[in-house]
């Protein structure tokens, strides 16, 4: 796939960095400046109205807000690689969800379109039961 991190400054990692200040602090901005208009995304929640593909900016900044009510963690990037279209970043995801000690190896794929994020989907290395509030 092309360039692995380490290797000096890229999209991807831009991206990736503005990714995890969105989830770690709530803070969106950087992320969304940098999408089409036609952004798009998926994430694996078991969840009635997240278990499908979503649209636009205004549902990322939802998302990031739910998870942030469910979801601390501290996000740490463990393989980055990149080309033309795609950056694909595995991480380890740490913290506390819905008030349990969490911990998850997780990879995100961006979708780029020159300069910008035309979407993304994420993969979740475990089950994500803790999400269901008992």
């Amino acid at each position: 796939m092309g360039r692995a991190a380490g290797s000096g400054p890229s999209r991807n990692r831009e991206v990736f960095g503005a990714f995890k200040r969105a989830f770690e602090t709530g803070h969106t901005a950087d992320f969304v400046n940098r999408v089409t208009e036609d952004f798009h995304f998926f994430v694996p929640l078991p969840l009635e109205g997240w278990n499908h593909e979503q649209q636009g900016k205004a549902r990322f900044e939802a998302l990031i807000r739910f998870e942030r009510s469910v979801l601390q963690v501290q996000i740490t990037p463990l393989i980055e690689l990149e080309n033309e279209r795609w950056g694909i970043v595995v991480f380890r995801a740490e913290g506390m969800l819905n008030g349990l000690p969490y911990r998850n190896e997780l990879t995100v794929a961006f979708e780029f379109e020159a300069d910008r994020i035309r979407s993304f989907r994420e993969y979740v290395g475990m089950p994500l039961k803790n999400y269901e509030i008992p």
